[in-house]
């Protein structure tokens, strides 16, 4: 039998450990690429191996991946690759998420920004799509973006545009690598339970109320994490090129909002 690979940027904590563990419940091998904390990755490496999954035993190991340092993180990914024999989907899931006015914005933090949440993903995706055509059997790249990829936040200068450029790379990846058999497709969340966003990985998203939300809540990783196996998966060869937007509705309320924001404030108006 031949084995899969998945290696999964940022799979450390949030919804990279998350789609890493349900990446391997599907069967996969599964490299756990983390930025710093490495005793959190061997956890993950550790519930991989000891857990079940749809075949055989799964094989788990992590690698540093310094995303502020680009090439850096090219070179691991690499050798990640080499070690696991080959890599059959690619999830670039690790980012960095930043508020600051676009006035107040610096050069420096902008910077630093595009380069954990755009250029590394870039090359990295690329050297992933490089092993994928010499290994000659395609493959699949999921590249985490954000509901940010589609709309903007105040303050969000530099991580709406880094995750609205990725989204049309992933647009424009699907369209060069469809012939060699790798699809290529985007998953945008939207406020998702993580360490990223100021929660704890305990607390339960339906225990925080959002009211302006459809569906009432901020989502979990494992919800984003399920999406992610989908792409990988055998029912879902035929997509590519595509964002599939995971935000329980928050991409829905623009109008709403409007709405409200002016019969709240001049109750007495009429709509003509």
């Amino acid at each position: 039998m031949t084995r899969r690979v998945a290696l999964v940027t940022g799979a450390s904590s949030g919804i990279g450990r998350a789609a890493a563990l349900e990446l391997g419940r599907a069967g996969f091998d599964v490299v756990v690429g983390y930025g710093n904390n490495k005793s959190a990755a061997q956890e993950v490496v550790d519930a991989l191996t000891e857990g079940e999954s749809d075949g055989e035993g799964v094989r788990a190991w992590s690698v540093q991946l310094p995303l502020a340092v680009p090439e850096s993180a090219v070179a691991a990914l690499r050798g990640a690759i080499d070690e696991a024999g080959g890599v059959d989907v690619f999830v670039n899931n690790a980012g960095v998420n930043r508020r600051a006015s676009f006035l107040d914005e610096t050069h420096d933090d902008w910077a630093r920004v595009l380069a954990v949440d755009l250029t590394s993903p870039f090359l990295l995706a690329q050297e992933a799509a490089r092993a994928m055509v010499r290994r000659g059997r395609g493959g699949r790249i999921i590249n985490v973006t954000s509901v940010h990829e589609h709309i903007p936040i105040a303050g969000g200068s530099a991580y709406c545009a880094a995750k609205s450029a990725l989204g049309m790379l992933t647009k424009t990846m699907a369209l060069e690598l469809g012939v060699h058999g790798i699809s290529v497709n985007s998953v945008a969340p939207g406020e998702t339970v993580t360490p990223m966003n100021g929660h704890a990985a305990t607390v339960d998203p339906r225990s925080l109320a959002r009211p302006v939300v459809p569906l009432g809540r901020p989502g979990a990783s494992g919800e984003v994490a399920g999406l992610i196996r989908y792409l990988a998966s055998d029912g879902a060869a035929y997509a590519t090129g595509q964002s599939f937007v995971i935000d329980g509705g928050l991409s829905l309320i623009a109008a709403d909002a409007n709405v409200r924001s002016v019969t709240e404030a001049r109750p007495e108006r009429t709509a003509i």
